[in-house]
């Protein structure tokens, strides 16, 4: 009886780039290994976590709940994710896209790019995600440290792009501390969000930036005042 043939996982291409393209078709026996998850499959796992996390938050998720929501054996998704920290940072990151630093030639028109749209501040899935990785975070210290890795370390690497061009351009005081400025546009909209209970539209985004942040970032940091 012949063996069912699986496609090959090719570890260094994100899953979204995967779609239409199932790769080299091998037996089992042919690659050695079990095989992975990959490609729509891997899509469909990472949906049901997204909703299983929307539905329960962060703490009552597991990997039994999301295998039954994605029609899956709990042994796939362990030959795919290391555990529940890896899974939930994967579907995050799955929703979110590749990141990609925007190029619209002014930094407003940058972080309007980088901040609103799917996956974005204003992304109401990424909202609801958010709220269940905040409580995640303060109780699972295994998930925060993957979190801050694998999803916020790009974030703070695609900022820091931005800022850094546009200080290239003029559009930053060169004394600015864009480890201070750079996550200030976040951290203003979403206590906006979260304390306040206004909606995240891109308006509200560009009212932060420019009244806030892009005067701060022209200006620069306040003189010393004098010792008395």
């Amino acid at each position: 009886m012949d063996l069912p043939t699986v496609a090959l996982w090719n570890e260094t291409v994100p899953f979204h780039h995967q779609h239409g393209d199932r790769g080299a078709r091998v037996t089992p026996t042919e690659t050695g290994t079990r095989p992975r998850v990959a490609g729509e499959r891997e899509l469909e796992i990472l949906e049901a976590t997204l909703a299983v996390l929307d539905e329960v938050g962060y703490d009552l998720l597991t990997m039994d709940a999301v295998a039954s929501r994605a029609k899956a054996s709990k042994a796939t998704l362990y030959r795919r994710w290391k555990g529940k920290p890896e899974l939930v940072v994967a579907a995050i990151m799955a929703h979110k896209g590749e990141a990609v630093v925007p190029d619209t030639g002014t930094l407003r028109g940058d972080l309007l790019a980088a901040y609103c749209g799917s996956g974005g501040l204003n992304d109401p899935i990424a909202q609801t995600v958010l709220t269940a990785v905040v409580t995640a975070m303060g109780r699972d210290p295994e998930f925060a440290e993957v979190y801050r890795r694998d999803f916020i370390a790009p974030k703070v690497a695609t900022s820091r792009a931005i800022y850094e061009r546009a200080r290239e351009r003029g559009e930053v005081h060169p004394d600015v501390d864009l480890s201070i400025l750079a996550p200030s546009l976040a951290g203003i909209v979403l206590h906006r969000a979260f304390l306040l209970g206004d909606a995240v539209t891109p308006e509200l985004v560009g009212r932060v930036l420019d009244e806030v942040i892009l005067p701060a970032a022209l200006r620069g940091p306040a003189p010393s005042a004098p010792d008395r």
